[in-house]
């Protein structure tokens, strides 16, 4: 059973920065693109960063492009998200997702597992 766990969340100011990682296990990680969402409080989830399985493509949402960068370690089974420049209104839950095999989409649909998340909070 593939089991996605964040870790990295906290509380940190505006103009600072996060570092997320996410643990894969239970599956073949190198096979599948891996995504970040996240979700504030009334809001829906939404997409902010994907990587291919090789690493050598990459997707950020236009809300977070030049401040953060996602990655992955296929030795390691894990995917980061490099938060820089953090604004209070980058404040919500962080979920590390796993693609369908195959699939490199933005759509939320297109991810078959989730992580628990993370707490991000921003402070102005």
């Amino acid at each position: 059973q593939v089991q996605l766990v964040e870790s990295g969340g906290g509380l940190v100011q505006a103009g600072g920065s996060l570092r997320l990682s996410c643990a894969f296990s239970g599956g073949t990680f190198s096979r599948r693109a891996m995504g970040w969402f996240r979700q504030a409080p009334g809001n829906e989830r939404e997409f902010v960063a994907i990587v291919n399985w090789s690493g050598s493509d990459k997707v950020h949402a236009d809300s977070v492009k030049g401040r953060f960068s996602i990655a992955r370690d296929n030795v390691q089974d894990t995917v980061s998200l490099e938060m820089n420049s953090l604004k209070p209104e980058d404040t919500a839950v962080y979920y590390c997702a796993a693609a369908y095999y195959g699939t490199f989409s933005v759509y939320i649909g297109s991810y078959e597992y989730w992580g628990q998340g993370t707490q991000v909070t921003v402070s102005s």
